[in-house]
């Protein structure tokens, strides 16, 4: 616990008492200081004047926003490990009474694979989820119309419901008698 201050009004002189022993290159590490003092002794960085082109604009922010949620999408459907081992789209299991052979999406049991069309189905409804959050974010700016408000809340919170809904189903058809 920090030592208590004997000045019941010392308001700026404590803030100012903080700020002097607050830093954040503090301590009492001889080679910490060395470190940090002794290579800008005698290096000197260059004077650079670096100009961006003048035909260069940053992007628009909803460019930056689609290129965030693409990636969003890409790593929380496992895309990195589709590219490294290479499942199959989708499986098959025979029927054992029929014989027949049908197609599975999910690979029930494995916690740790997952077949292509699982990992993107997986990736849309966390994206859907998040998208529903932000229509939510949306929904309480009161410079809004209320009718566009009302269908934001509306839309978000539907998404968001489906969403979680969705991915505990696919919880459950992935690990059998998880949760319940």
């Amino acid at each position: 616990m920090a030592p208590r201050s004997d000045h019941a009004g010392g308001g700026a002189a404590a803030a100012a008492a903080a700020q002097t022993h607050g830093s954040d290159f503090d301590s009492i590490d001889p080679l910490f200081h060395v470190l940090r003092v002794l290579p800008f002794s005698f290096l000197r960085p260059p004077r650079t004047r670096l100009r961006l082109p003048s035909n260069l604009a940053l992007p628009s922010p909803m460019t930056v926003f689609s290129l965030i949620l693409l990636t969003y999408f890409a790593v929380v459907s496992g895309l990195v490990y589709d590219v490294i081992v290479e499942p199959p789209g989708i499986g098959s299991v025979q029927d054992p009474a029929t014989g027949a052979v049908r197609p599975v999406v999910f690979l029930p049991g494995r916690v740790n694979g997952q077949y292509i069309i699982e990992g993107l189905s997986s990736g849309f409804m966390f994206l859907l989820g998040g998208v529903g959050i932000i229509l939510l974010d949306l929904a309480v700016d009161r410079t809004r119309p209320r009718s566009l408000r009302v269908s934001f809340g509306g839309a978000g919170a539907v998404a968001v419901v489906i969403a979680y809904a969705m991915a505990m189903l696919f919880l459950r058809i992935k690990i059998p008698g998880y949760l319940w």
